[in-house]
């Protein structure tokens, strides 16, 4: 099958041109730069240059292939609404290359928002939070399409995409922990943290694009929940530093733009997604990937994942 990647470059989207090629996939990936085409082409993938304002480019390149796997998303969280708006353009975009095909489509979203549509208890697949919450636009644009003739399907990653290179939420949780002195929780710590890792998840991808049905939400989730005090008390052991709880009203203080994530419950299910894909995790969970300890040693860069 050949495969239109956007985000071909990012964190999550090599990953997933990486196991593409490695399933005998050809990949077309989207690159904004000449660094991101030299990338790509190193890879083994062919190149096609643009970016999400680029409608046209998108169209044509979900036309010229038999499927599209879209992971690129603006990671700006000071302009996050006009990101995600911009990300339902993108897929209608794409889906216009693709209607009536019956070719697949794949797109990306997250599990946090499913603490607001399932406090206290495991978010699954089949729940749907409201339209009007960033990013849920886009999954609903994603499933229309299947009655388009699309097999279009959401993929939602959890909030700590983790291996070699690690770039996310992580660390710079551990980034704040040395800056202040302390690696904090918020209120008691209890809330918890979905995870996967990032070879987890690439695969996840790949097998919606082969075997997903249209109209599907799948969870890329290996750790249901990690509760937050867990994750501070094992970064303030291998930092030696205390650690505390920090109140609610004084968590944007401490941890900034990351206090509004933090704090929030959102375990999550990938029940259905490993029966419906036949997908189970293959490698190492948070916890062990941060008592490895290459987190911690000259930065996430580094990092030897596993």
């Amino acid at each position: 099958m050949r495969v239109f990647v956007t985000g071909a470059t990012g964190w999550v989207g090599s990953a997933v041109v990486q196991n593409l090629i490695e399933a005998g996939h050809q990949v077309l990936g989207l690159a904004r730069s000449d660094a991101g085409a030299q990338a790509l082409a190193a890879a083994g993938a062919d190149v096609r240059r643009g970016d999400l304002d680029d409608l046209d480019s998108l169209r044509g390149g979900a036309a010229a292939c038999d499927g599209v796997i879209h992971t690129a998303f603006r990671h700006d969280f000071a302009q996050f609404q006009a990101n995600a708006e911009l990300d339902r353009r993108a897929i209608e975009a794409i889906g216009e290359g693709l209607a009536g095909s019956g070719r697949p489509f794949v797109t990306t979203s997250g599990t946090l928002m499913l603490a607001m549509v399932a406090p206290g208890r495991l978010g699954t697949e089949q729940d749907a939070p409201d339209a009007a919450v960033p990013r849920v636009p886009s999954e609903l644009a994603t499933l229309s399409l299947a009655s388009r003739g699309v097999r279009s399907s959401v993929i939602r990653l959890p909030p700590s995409v983790h291996a070699e290179g690690d770039k996310g939420f992580m660390p710079r949780i551990i980034d704040i922990a040395r800056e202040t002195g302390v690696s904090a929780y918020i209120g008691d710590g209890r809330n918890r943290w979905p995870a996967v890792h990032r070879l987890d998840a690439a695969r996840a991808f790949r097998l919606a694009l082969e075997r997903g049905e249209g109209g599907s939400r799948y969870h890329a989730v290996g750790d249901e929940g990690i509760p937050v005090r867990e994750l501070a008390e094992l970064i303030g052991r291998k930092l030696n530093l205390p650690t505390a709880s920090i109140k609610p009203e004084e968590a944007a203080g401490h941890f900034g733009f990351l206090a509004m994530f933090l704090g929030l419950d959102a375990p999550a299910s990938s029940a259905l997604t490993r029966q419906a894909l036949d997908w189970i995790p293959a490698h190492r969970g948070l916890v062990a990937d941060l008592e490895a300890g290459a987190y911690f040693d000259g930065g996430a860069s580094k990092y030897g994942g596993g």
